[in-house]
């Protein structure tokens, strides 16, 4: 048996490439959207990737079923209870794929969503009674499970999914030994859950000990508890889960169809008309220059969630980056949330503007010494989560985290400095973006954000 796990550091996705090495059938589970990395990886070792499973349809990413389908003829997989446009093959409860001598042997385990389930990896050269791993999907994860309330499961109230999960959980997957290796579709970082760990893969056996969720409680007190304290979801999910049930275009149609340069005239008349125009450099680098009115979201961080979040779907967009291979990379960074309506990029990026000084915008930044000294009146927001802020924050600051920022401007005073700061930096530089392009006229970024702050009042 041939096993690889992909990992996606920017939106915290686990994909997998299962394959038997003498027949060379292949299969894909929960694949991102660019897929070349395992048609790479299938031609190196003489694989024929005939099959792709999706464990449930995803909210926080587009998957990649229908490029591994129009590029290799992939089929689609699906729980039984899925509802899409497309053509895919059912699976139910027991159903079984077969690659040879491995076995991939399917659980029902509802949850996270209605139609979610899990996959069995059996190695039957080397035990076909007992599988080797378990593929959970978004029904467990390391440290934690699925969240019951994503918008996802249209129509189901997140008091019924957490009552099918605490039933997939303790009838199907607990069933298992516990040294069967557990695989789940998102690590740290994700918003399908609360506190997932970073770790890759670990056992059963575990996760029965050290998984809060999986502790001894009735399913009144599991419903309650799966169902409390979530963090907010990003807008962009509900667009994700509804086109990821839609047979759409490909990444590659998308990007190819984006890739348009326009002038620096061009881009001005569609700034001043409802097109959302974004600077992909870092933060430094926006902040030393950049046209006036343009949102930062750096390539350098979770840059697809956040576009996601800042971004409105329904509006084009067009791309301000260094070169053509920055540019590539922000377009399909977008297209992997499926914000496919990008209109272009700007042609010769910032050297569009040497000649045009007057469109030219800077941000100021403060070191955070310089703001503990500074003795002048000024307003502190803090765009980090709520529990972050409560955690630990400057004194008299406002928390407006910034995915709530855009609803509320008007809770922030435009007749004195404002700084903005989150923890370490990255998502200051959009806050502030977003400020200056609602017409503030004195916002200040605190370089390296509260981790910064605090270093300066401990010296």
């Amino acid at each position: 048996m041939y096993f690889q796990r992909y990992y996606l550091d920017c939106l915290s996705l686990a994909s997998y490439l299962i394959a038997d090495k003498q027949t060379g059938k292949a299969v894909v589970i929960d694949p991102q959207r660019d897929i070349e990395v395992y048609l790479n990886d299938a031609k190196e070792h003489g694989f024929q990737i005939e099959h792709v499973i999706l464990t449930h349809f995803h909210a926080d990413f587009i998957s990649g079923h229908i490029e591994l389908r129009e590029a290799v003829g992939a089929q689609i997989h699906l729980g039984n209870k899925a509802d899409a446009e497309f053509r895919f093959h059912p699976l139910s409860e027991g159903d079984e794929l077969i690659l040879g001598s491995v076995k991939l042997s399917i659980l029902e385990t509802p949850g996270h969503t209605p139609e979610g389930i899990s996959i069995l990896v059996y190695n039957l050269n080397e035990n076909p009674d007992q599988p080797e791993m378990v593929l959970t999907g978004d029904t467990l994860f390391l440290g934690d499970v699925g969240r019951p309330d994503l918008l996802a499961s249209i129509g189901v109230t997140a008091e019924e999914l957490a009552s099918m999960l605490y039933d997939s959980l303790h009838e199907k997957i607990l069933k298992l030994p516990d040294e069967t290796l557990v695989y789940p579709a998102h690590g740290a970082g994700s918003m399908c859950g609360k506190q997932l760990s970073s770790e890759s893969v670990t056992t059963l056996g575990e996760q029965r000990k050290y998984n809060y969720a999986l502790q001894p409680m009735s399913k009144q007190a599991f419903v309650e508890m799966v169902t409390a304290d979530l963090p907010e979801a990003p807008h962009y999910f509900v667009h994700d889960a509804i086109l990821n049930r839609k047979d759409r275009q490909t990444l590659n149609e998308s990007i190819s169809a984006a890739w348009h340069a326009f002038s620096l005239d061009e881009t001005l008349e569609m700034l001043n008309n409802s097109v959302q125009v974004i600077d992909v450099r870092d933060a430094t680098e926006f902040a030393g220059a950049h046209l006036k009115g343009t949102i930062n979201i750096g390539l350098d961080g979770r840059y697809a969630t956040w576009a996601g979040t800042v971004l409105r779907k329904q509006l084009p967009i067009l791309v301000i980056a260094e070169d053509e291979e920055q540019i590539e990379e922000a377009m399909m960074r977008l297209g992997r949330i499926g914000f496919d309506q990008i209109k272009g990029f700007l042609k010769d990026g910032l050297n569009s503007l040497n000649e045009h000084p007057e469109l030219v915008s800077q941000t100021k930044r403060i070191s955070a010494q310089a703001l503990h000294e500074w003795d002048e009146k000024i307003t502190v927001i803090d765009i980090r989560s709520q529990s972050e802020w409560e955690s630990g924050h400057i004194s008299n600051s406002i928390n407006i985290p910034l995915n709530q920022l855009q609803e509320r401007f008007n809770e922030i005073p435009r007749d004195e400095t404002v700084v903005v700061h989150c923890q370490g930096g990255y998502r200051s530089s959009i806050a502030a973006s977003l400020l200056e392009k609602q017409g503030f006229e004195n916002v200040v970024d605190l370089v390296g954000g509260y981790r910064a702050w605090l270093t300066a009042i401990a010296t």
